[in-house]
């Protein structure tokens, strides 16, 4: 793969466009969506995901054309502080006065010109001004035709701040981070791993799945994928997990509908690992919506226990319900609840629960692959509301684990406020719980499990295996009765 397409440099220049013969570009349709997408995104804060999804149901456009309109909206996400930063070299105002839809289209007409080794540099330039004149902004169409033209020209040319002399620059305008989160980083990693996580965020996610063990193995599932997916392959540590790689869309294929599997990074499989159900158990799931873990510990007690998945999004909860129907599993019973409250009912008729999962609402700050919007949306202040939140869901549910029992605290972060601090600090109020230490995981953890009990996740890192950034921790409450301080 070219240093282009994979949106990294070397050095500091801009890495050459390939040379090579390009197909012709698509139609305008996917372009005026990834446009609309991306200025509700910068405009009013909307989720990517879901705006995106609304528009390609409206749009009712080709496979082809629905792809295309996810990469521009994706790719432009991912990349947006750097195609900031060159659009800036040529733009002879403050980018920040421009209207936001014309804003987004030079973004989208950068991201191609720089991205997309398919798309003929002319074509990205013709495309972008053929959008702002079809969205009514005839006035705009001059400059987005000037800017993409001297960027289609020039923009070879223009340096990147370099990681060694001015590492925050790097960080913000070659690696595509906010300044907030590229001083976060630096202080937490330093520069050179700090640009290596930040470039790896960058990168689409590989496409995982889980194997529903009540109907197959994934021994005898990766074979049916190969055809589509030469590359997949078992992946290392989720024991019914397989990679596919870094492309597909699962959604329609025949293993999906059947219930035989279900997408799930490796790393939020492995939350369900720590947790490790037992036939028998009671099992509460404290943010269960939209019921990937939910059905995953369903699927590990296969009938032997009972799982009760609770969220205060009925909308939300009721897609767990939908899964379980898709899986053919039985066993797990939704309620709504907001989990921040107190739960000392839940266990009034059948007692207390064996294990307890508090998958904690976060920043999402370890699956900026899959959601590059996150950081764009996120502010710093945001951290500590929601260390809050964790803090006052993780108290609710301790007090309905029963003595003996386990909890898994787990967050797809990896911020110290949303994940150690959280933990330290409900420990030193709880004199008779411990963290579960490294001996205690199952055997396929321990060796991403550090000797303080923490499972840390890094996409970057060589052990993590391209995973999403996790953190889990599995605790212990002890076998006699005890108050919090």
């Amino acid at each position: 793969m070219s240093e282009k397409k994979k949106g990294g440099s070397r050095g500091q220049r801009w890495p050459g466009r390939g040379s090579g013969p390009r197909k012709s570009a698509g139609p305008t349709a996917p372009r005026l969506i990834a446009i609309r997408v991306i200025e509700r995104v910068q405009r009013a804060g909307a989720y990517a995901d879901l705006a995106l999804h609304h528009a390609l149901v409206q749009s009712r456009m080709p496979p082809a054309d629905r792809g295309l309109a996810t990469e521009l909206v994706y790719g432009t996400l991912r990349w947006r502080g750097r195609l900031d930063y060159l659009i800036s070299k040529a733009l002879d105002r403050d980018l920040a006065k421009l209207e936001p839809l014309v804003t987004s289209a030079l973004r989208v007409g950068a991201y191609q010109l720089f991205f997309s080794d398919r798309i003929p540099a002319n074509a990205a330039v013709d495309e972008a001004v053929r959008c702002v004149r079809a969205m009514g902004l005839e006035r705009a169409t001059g400059l987005v035709n000037a800017v993409l033209r001297r960027l289609a020209r020039d923009g070879e040319g223009y340096a990147l701040p370099d990681l060694a002399s001015d590492p925050q620059g790097h960080l913000v305008h070659a690696c595509s981070l906010p300044v907030w989160l590229a001083d976060r980083w630096l202080e937490q990693y330093g520069p050179e791993e700090a640009a290596k996580l930040a470039m790896i965020m960058n990168e689409p996610a590989p496409v995982c799945i889980r194997v529903n063990r009540t109907k197959t193995t994934r021994e005898a599932l990766l074979p049916t994928f190969k055809e589509h997916h030469p590359d997949a392959e078992l992946c290392r540590f989720a024991p019914d997990g397989i990679v596919l790689g870094h492309k597909g869309d699962i959604g329609q294929d025949p293993s999906f509908m059947a219930g035989r599997m279900s997408p799930q990074d490796e790393a939020s499989q492995l939350v369900v690992e720590l947790l490790d159900p037992r036939s028998g158990d009671r099992i509460l799931d404290t943010c269960a919506a939209p019921g990937t873990k939910s059905a995953a510990i369903a699927e590990r007690l296969n009938g032997e226990g009972h799982v009760l998945a609770l969220d205060r999004h009925p909308r939300r909860l009721r897609l767990v319900g939908r899964g379980m129907r898709r899986l053919e599993i039985g066993g797990v019973a939704t309620l709504e609840r907001d989990a921040t409250k107190s739960l000392l009912d839940l266990a009034d008729n059948e007692g207390p629960f064996d294990r307890i999962l508090v998958d904690a609402p976060c920043s999402g700050l370890g699956s900026l692959r899959r959601n590059p919007d996150a950081r764009w949306r996120l502010r710093p202040e945001d951290l500590t509301d929601l260390a809050r939140l964790q803090r006052e869901i993780l108290e609710s549910a301790s007090a309905v684990l029963r003595p003996g029992g386990s909890l898994v605290y787990s967050t797809c972060t990896v911020t110290p406020e949303e994940n150690e601090s959280v933990i330290r600090g409900f420990m030193a109020t709880r004199a008779k719980w411990r963290i579960a230490s490294r001996d205690e995981a199952p055997a396929s953890l321990q060796t991403l499990i550090d000797e303080e009990g923490f499972l840390r996740l890094l996409p970057h890192r060589p052990e993590c295996h391209d995973m999403d950034g996790f953190f889990a921790v599995r605790l212990v409450r002890g076998n006699q009765e005890e108050s919090a301080e």
